[in-house]
């Protein structure tokens, strides 16, 4: 069976403003006088792997190590600056929170704005609204504009449209770490029956104890390159060997 997700030789890069413009004038000034300087910045560095259908993997390190920008590729977010990312099955990602979100719209109209930035039809989102409410746990701030919202009812919306459509590729950045302790156990045991239906996820988390926990394999990235791929408990136990000895 061919992977549901490949990156082949991925190498993303951004152009860093060595001079730290803070404005459109000074930043046209510099320019002009041939004074504005850029530095390149890989976030990720030729980084090739192969995901099964039904796979859970895990991806671990330190803060800055690429995790969140592999994830933007998978999703379609980025484009590589060299390499090919391709992704074989509707992804439902689940990254910075609110993202793909209106703040002056309600949580009824993010429901339908959110549902058809993921592909879904009108209709499809209507069978489907009741349900995603209810697991949200909203209520009646379903109609309140999402401004109002705390960063755990977004993450209940966010989190309950990408689930209730049942994406062939789930991807979560961090984002369960927000809210209550009795909504993180329902979206668990969610993501759980997911996961047992067949759904890819992509699972970042600082929680070593989580990736353990539900992952067939684990990534470990280091300034955007791929220290180690492999079976969970062996990466795990040597990421966090790394951790405590304060080396990569």
């Amino acid at each position: 069976m061919d992977p549901i997700i490949t990156l082949d030789h991925v190498s993303m890069c951004f152009r860093m403003d060595v001079n730290h413009t803070t404005n459109l004038k000074e930043w046209f000034v510099r320019r002009m006088k041939g004074e504005q300087k850029y530095e390149d910045f890989y976030a990720l560095r030729d980084l090739s792997l192969k995901i099964e259908r039904g796979e859970v993997l895990g991806i671990v390190g330190r803060n800055g190590s690429g995790k969140s920008t592999m994830l933007k590729v998978v999703s379609g977010i980025y484009k590589p600056t060299s390499g090919k990312a391709v992704a074989a099955g509707r992804v439902a990602p689940m990254l910075e929170l609110g993202s793909g979100f209106d703040d002056e719209l309600s949580g009824r109209e993010n429901i339908f704005l959110n549902g058809a930035i993921l592909g879904f039809t009108e209709k499809f989102l209507q069978e489907k609204y009741e349900e995603i409410v209810d697991f949200s746990e909203l209520g009646d701030f379903i109609n309140m504009p999402i401004k109002t919202y705390s960063s755990g009812m977004l993450m209940r919306l966010a989190f309950s449209v990408a689930t209730m459509i049942e994406p062939e590729i789930l991807i979560l950045d961090e984002i369960l770490a927000v809210g209550d302790a009795s909504f993180h156990i329902k979206s668990f045991n969610r993501m759980m029956e997911l996961m047992q239906g067949g759904t890819t996820v992509l699972f970042v988390s600082h929680s070593l104890e989580k990736v353990r926990e539900i992952c067939h394999r684990v990534l470990w990235l280091d300034h955007g390159r791929m220290i180690d791929i492999g079976a969970t408990e062996d990466i795990c136990d040597a990421y966090e060997a790394s951790v405590l000895e304060g080396n990569t």
